[in-house]
């Protein structure tokens, strides 16, 4: 793991200290630009109203997050199940990408208040698609070989999804899931932009007004390592629930 991660610790550290001596010398006011000794400093001076947005951030983005898994495998099964329901919801979904959220969450904040309904929509709108096309695809790429081989030997239909196309499209499900969870992060935050009581997007906005760029670095900083963090949780789930691929990956990553 630390001959994984090294490099791009060294990479960061090089820029936070580029961006350090750039501020030191250009003599940057703080409103601008602030040092990254600075944004430390004062995040850790407001770390209690840092802590008390994050919770809601993270509550939303779990929840919508959720909300987003559960109807992207309700949609990628019965698309699986049924061919002309791929051909029916395939263009929709694609067409869902074509929606800006910019002008969308306005109007769900209009319609459903500030309440935490309209930004668990936008989290399930930035995050539905990737995992639902990731699952689709998934399933269609499964090996063919095996499933004739089921057929022969009298297996139903949900018997081979269960036990081949499940666990084959497992791989594609966690590839799209580090990218919604990116996605999810990004839509809370943009979401309480928008409107909310708390949170950390809202936090930066009222920060912002404030001229605090201070703290709205970090408060960005703080978005970055909730969403590295749920990112690398993604791997250690799928060691967790496809043993077999990671052993298989990590063997060949080995060689």
């Amino acid at each position: 793991m630390i001959r994984r991660l090294w490099p791009a610790a060294a990479l960061v550290t090089a820029l936070l200290v580029a961006w350090q001596v750039a501020v030191t010398v250009a003599g940057a006011r703080p409103q601008v630009l602030p040092s990254p000794l600075r944004v430390v400093a004062q995040g850790w001076a407001f770390r209690a109203e840092l802590w008390a947005n994050t919770l809601p951030t993270v509550q939303v983005t779990l929840i919508g997050f959720t909300v987003s898994m559960v109807l992207a495998w309700a949609a990628a099964v019965a698309v699986d199940f049924s061919p002309w329901l791929r051909r029916a919801l395939t263009p929709l979904l694609v067409a869902s990408q074509t929606l800006p959220v910019v002008a969308i969450a306005p109007l769900l904040i209009i319609w459903f208040g500030f309440g935490l309904l309209p930004k668990v929509l936008v989290i399930a709108l930035v995050t539905f698609f990737p995992v639902a096309v990731g699952l689709i695809e998934g399933f269609a790429a499964t090996d063919r070989s095996a499933t004739a081989l089921l057929r022969s030997m009298g297996a139903s239909r949900w018997q081979r999804f269960r036990y081949v196309r499940l666990p084959g499209a497992l791989p594609s499900f966690f590839t799209a899931l580090r990218i919604a969870i990116t996605y999810a992060v990004t839509g809370a935050i943009f979401a309480e932009y928008v409107g909310a009581r708390a949170g950390l997007g809202i936090f930066m906005q009222l920060q912002k007004n404030q001229f605090r760029t201070d703290l709205v670095l970090a408060a960005v900083g703080v978005t970055a390592v909730l969403s590295v963090t749920l990112f690398a949780l993604t791997f250690l789930l799928q060691r967790l629930v496809t043993p077999w691929y990671v052993a298989d990956h990590d063997g060949h990553g080995a060689r």
